[in-house]
């Protein structure tokens, strides 16, 4: 067996109609059947159409909205602040070191939580911290900055 000699089994590919080219292709009709959307030139369905009946996304009520002035935070919780200050063991840690450990993108707004127990002496700069993730920090001798 060579590459240059295979070649599918016969009878298990076959070539498609070319409609609308025509008598060969299907008869008086082209192919295409009689009368109807499909059968004229230009046609083109409809992203979603049913066949005439009322398409699913127009059966469904409309609900909620999209608030454009809302922040989406990406949550860092102080366990993997404490991860994070063990492997590069920096005195401080800013979104930069975040961004660079892959912690979080570079156009991310970080807000810090309070999950888990930070034991290393820290300066930690965010977007946004929680009370008990700030007082915990603060406890653990580091401090808490907000950055714009």
């Amino acid at each position: 067996m060579k590459l240059h000699t295979l070649k599918p089994a016969s009878g298990s590919t076959k070539t498609n109609k070319r409609l609308g080219r025509g008598q060969g292709s299907g008869g008086s009709t082209a192919g295409r059947g009689h009368k109807g959307a499909q059968s004229r030139s230009g046609y083109h369905k409809k992203f979603g159409f049913e066949g005439g009946q009322m398409p699913l996304q127009r059966r469904i009520p409309k609900f909620g909205f999209k608030n454009n002035n809302k922040v989406y935070f990406k949550a860092i919780n102080l366990d993997a602040l404490e991860e994070l200050a063990q492997k590069t063991k920096a005195s401080a840690i800013n979104l930069q070191v975040m961004v660079e450990n892959g912690i979080v993108g570079k156009n991310d707004k970080v807000k810090v939580l309070g999950r888990g127990e930070l034991k290393a002496k820290v300066a930690v700069e965010a977007h946004a911290f929680s009370a008990t993730a700030a007082k915990a920090i603060e406890n653990a001798g580091g401090s808490a900055t907000t950055v714009k």
